[in-house]
């Protein structure tokens, strides 16, 4: 595992963690395969271009930093890749959810209205081991949609063996999971782009 602690970190240092834990991404299917990553953009690519020729919706979450994270791209790939997208961020959503059913269907309970055959759920998370997104991935199986997971932390994290996709980078520290999501949401979002109608 890579970690380090920000207040002994020096750019070079950063930089150099950082490239690690990119060049050292993992992919794995829902049957814990391991996929090559170009084979793995790839798959994901082919089932986003589906998912725009065939009108159906790419749902993005995340907690903190990744729920702006899932805004950013969801933002990034309606308006450069003309694909619906779809982000629960709305404040009185979630305070309703989360007060009345609590936080762990957060995600869930609005995503099990909206969620359709063959849509795609796009799951960012640190750890892996948010209780409100494992529950949404559970929704979106029951659905029938596609599962793409972001995580790090712990190899053997709940929702790295969830996704039909799993995107997982060997960082220790929040700073390094996070950046290193942000890459991989930006790359598989350029390439889409690059081929908007």
């Amino acid at each position: 595992m890579i970690k380090k602690y920000p207040s002994i970190n020096k750019w070079q240092s950063q930089i150099s963690d950082l490239s690690k834990c990119l060049s050292s991404l993992s992919v794995n299917s829902l049957d814990s395969q391991l996929l090559e990553v170009e084979q793995a953009f790839s798959l994901w690519q082919e089932k986003t271009i589906s998912i725009r020729e065939n009108s159906k919706t790419v749902f993005f979450i995340g907690n903190g930093a990744s729920a702006s994270m899932a805004s950013h791209i969801s933002a990034d790939m309606c308006k450069n890749a003309h694909i619906h997208t779809e982000v629960f961020t709305d404040l009185s959503q979630i305070t309703a959810v989360a007060n009345d059913l609590g936080y762990d269907q957060v995600f869930s309970v609005p995503l099990s209205f909206r969620m359709k055959k063959d849509d795609m759920l796009v799951v960012i998370s640190s750890s892996g081991e948010s209780p409100n997104v494992l529950n949404a991935v559970e929704i979106a199986k029951k659905a029938d949609g596609y599962v793409v997971t972001l995580s790090a932390m712990n190899p053997n994290n709940n929702l790295r063996r969830s996704g039909d996709l799993n995107f997982w980078v060997p960082a220790d520290a929040y700073g390094l999971a996070e950046t290193s999501h942000a890459a991989i949401l930006h790359h598989w979002m350029d390439m889409m782009a690059e081929i908007a109608i």
